[in-house]
Formats: C-alpha cells, structure tokens, sequence
C-alpha cells in the first residue's frame, strides 16, 4: 500500500472530483505506481477530513478512467499502463461522448446496411462463408480495391494491396513490415494515439518530429534521420491527425525527398481518403516504392463497414502479407464482398457525399457554438482541435467536462515525448447526435469562458 496521501488543503468542488485528479496524477507520475493499493476508503476519508462518500465517488471515477481496479475484500489496486483502458466507460445516457472518433451517421445507415445484408443473403458467393485461406476467397476483392484506389490517383497492381478489417490492423501491419525490431520510427510529435502503445508492445522506439501548420517539418525529419536509425516515418497528412492539417503538394514532396535521401519507409495514414475535398496527391502517388498507404472506409462511411486497404512496395507485398496474416489470417470475406459490391452499385460514393455535407452542418454548428474561440478544423475532419489556456490543466479540464455530462479527448493521447505548448482537447463531431453536440460544445464553451477565475478551495 503506497503511503502517498493527497493534499488536502488544494481540494477544489467538487470534492471527489479533484481527489480523483491528485491521485490520478499522482499514478500518472508514478508517485504511486502499478500494482500499489491505494488507502482504504475510510482511512483516506479520515485523514483527509472528508466524507466515506466523497472518498468512495473518487475511487470509482479512478475506476472509471481505468486507472485503478477494485476488489471486493481486497481493495483499489493501480492498473498497470498495458491494461488500462484505452477510453473512458460511461454509463449510456449520462454523458454526451465526444471522445470517439466517429462519422456523423443517421437512419440512412442502418437502411443501407440493411439493405447490404438482405443482398448478401442473396448473392453471397459460398467461398465467403466456406474459404480460409485468403488467396482462395480474395483475389476479386483486390482487383476491385484496385479499381477504387485508382480514383483517387493511386496506381496500385492488386498483388501489392493487402485488404484490412480496418486501419487499426492496416496501421499495425504496415508498422511491421517498415520497421525491423527494435527499430526506430519517426512520426509528428501530435500522432494517432494508438500508435503509442503499438510501438510499446513492439518494442520500437518512437522519434516524436516538429509540427508546423503544413505538418511534419522536413528538416526535423532530415535532423532525426541524420542522429539515428530511423526506419520509417508514420504520417497523417489529410485531416485526420489531431491538428486536422492538410499537408500541400510542396510539403509532401519535400518529404518524400528527405525519405529518399535518408533510404527511409513511409507509413501514410489516409483513411479519410475519398473524403477530403481536392485533396493533395497522397504520398504513394509520389513514392510508390517507398510508401505504405492506408485508406480505410470506416471513418467516410459508417463505422460497422470495418475494412481498410494497405497498398504497399512490391518488394514488401509478401511481408506485408505474412505480418497481416500472424496477427489477423484474413479480413471478414462477407463484408469485403459488401465493400465491393458498395463500390460497384456506387452506395460508398453515395455515403461518402452523404457524410461530406454533414460534416459541412456541423462544422457550421461548432463555429457557432465557439465563437470567439480559437480552434483548429478541416471542412471535411471529424473533430476539432482546441488548445487550451495557457493556465488551464489539461487532465482536470477533461475531467471537469466530464462531470458536466460531456466526454473530451485529452491532448495527452496523441502527445509524443514532453508536451510543447500548452495542454489542448479533440472534440469530436460526429460521435453523438447534432443536439447531443449543440449540448456538448455549449459546456465546453462555458467552462472555458469562466477558466480565468479560478474555483474556490474547500473549508
């Protein structure tokens, strides 16, 4: 049991709230580390002067966050990083979540995938349900990947595009297949926040780069290439990094040009792909022998259409196939045959029009709400990116919106190495309906406008 006690002469109202955010970041340090027991409610409660309630609700939010775990009989025991949960659990209808990184969807969804599924039930060809092996059930898939990918300027043969349940396993694989183990990879030093643990459980070290309102800036790359081994470079160059940037033509071939001067590998995360409105050339139309492309359909579509394609190098292709298939043998074939079938009637080219002109409502929504306030967007991102005052913490901003009733991404996910700047949020757009929204940016907007006076200490 750890002997750390929080101080309780900085307790702020609510009262559970702030010592939850003592311990946390007392965990967080590792003042108090993974495996500790934390002080038993009613010995906390009695040193500290407060209620067995107040103690209690600071526990469970503890829990809540997935920084603790408790056991009945034993007590509150900190998590260790690997297992904590990778978002905040709610319970439904308590709290507008706007955490999640989710297009805007509505009941035009939910038909449509119907209507996929009583198709399927007609046309789905025996192999989708029989085949195991991805060579056997595939190889059409490919070349209607092929065919899409075109579209948007990719020249890409079918046996160089491996099909994904997803970015998530397109990311890891691509991971794998650039950087050997033990190896380095570059990426902004505001990334996919997935990519953190990833390349913990990897065991690859991560080279966190300098951002500018372009992206990734080529001379730290170039620096960060001449100080060590790095492999590769993970990119996020159209709206979906957490800075919503859409990197120019000029700023991706400069890239390209320190990757080919160094012999490193590019990871290009384009899962908004179709989306972005006259969007650049992707990396991989300007390196295609150096370039590992993602273009997923889940975030441009609607999240159960669970599939992505990785286009990589010839010279990879086999790898790249043998990495997928160890963590993930084979993408559903049921609904890589509904994603063909989409692509082929034009359903997909429908949602994602669809999805663009909703997102276009509520980035008219959030500019209304904020106001006056400054924040970084795309016209076609999911989320926004709010930095906050320069005297405002960022764990306890997050924690505070959420008991409002409102669910935040703490900058501190997508963060590599020490934060520069101040502490900032991503609000997403499209993870709740448009009043859920207009209810959520109205206390964010309200808890920054009274941010300058700070709350009262406890008596």
């Amino acid at each position: 049991m750890t002997l750390w006690i929080p101080d309780r002469a900085t307790l702020t109202r609510p009262a559970y709230l702030s010592l939850a955010e003592q311990l946390a970041q007392a965990i967080r340090r590792g003042t108090i580390a993974p495996g500790d027991r934390l002080m038993p409610q009613r010995q906390l409660a009695d040193r500290l002067d407060l209620s067995l309630q107040t103690v209690s609700r600071a526990y469970e939010e503890l829990i809540r966050r997935g920084l603790v775990s408790g056991e009945v009989g034993r007590g509150s025991f900190v998590l260790p990083p690997e297992t904590r949960a990778p978002y905040l659990s709610q319970r439904s209808g308590e709290v507008v979540d706007l955490s999640i990184l989710k297009p805007v969807t509505s009941r035009l969804h939910v038909d449509r995938m119907r209507d996929g599924m009583a198709w399927l039930a007609q046309h789905m060809p025996a192999q989708d349900a029989l085949s195991f092996r991805p060579n056997s059930v595939l190889p059409p898939h490919r070349n209607v990947a092929a065919g899409w990918l075109a579209r948007g300027g990719i020249d890409a043969a079918p046996e160089r595009i491996v099909i994904t349940d997803g970015a998530t396993p397109a990311i890891s694989t691509a991971v794998m297949t650039a950087v050997p183990p033990g190896g380095t990879l570059a990426a902004a030093r505001l990334t996919h926040h997935l990519l953190i643990p990833l390349a913990r459980y990897l065991g690859l070290h991560l080279e966190p780069l300098e951002v500018d309102d372009d992206g990734i800036v080529p001379a730290s790359l170039d620096r960060a290439a001449r100080r060590g081994s790095v492999a590769a470079v993970y990119l996020q160059p159209s709206a979906i990094n957490p800075l919503a940037l859409v990197s120019s033509v000029a700023r991706r071939e400069e890239i390209v040009a320190v990757a080919r001067r160094h012999d490193l590998m590019i990871i290009e995360n384009d899962v908004l792909n179709a989306l972005i409105k006259d969007r650049p050339a992707p990396f991989v139309a300007l390196a295609p022998e150096r370039v590992l492309h993602i273009s997923g359909f889940t975030k441009i579509t609607l999240p159960g259409l669970r599939l992505a394609y990785l286009v990589v190098p010839e010279r990879l292709a086999t790898a790249a196939a043998n990495r997928h298939l160890v963590t993930n043998w084979i993408a559903t074939p049921v609904m890589v045959e509904l994603l063909s079938h989409w692509i082929g009637d034009g359903t997909i080219a429908e949602l994602i029009d669809w999805q663009r002109a909703a997102l276009a409502e509520r980035h008219a929504l959030a500019a209304e709400m904020l106001r006056g306030m400054p924040f970084r967007a795309h016209p076609q991102s999911l989320h926004l990116w709010m930095e906050l005052p320069a005297d405002t913490d960022e764990d306890a901003f997050v924690a505070q919106a959420h008991s409002g009733g409102v669910a935040v991404a703490s900058g501190r996910a997508f963060r590599l190495g020490e934060r520069v700047g101040g502490g900032a949020v991503r609000i997403a757009l499209g993870s709740t309906d448009a009043a859920g929204l207009r209810r959520g940016l109205g206390v964010v907007r309200d808890m920054l406008a009274r941010s300058a006076e700070p709350v009262l200490p406890m008596i």
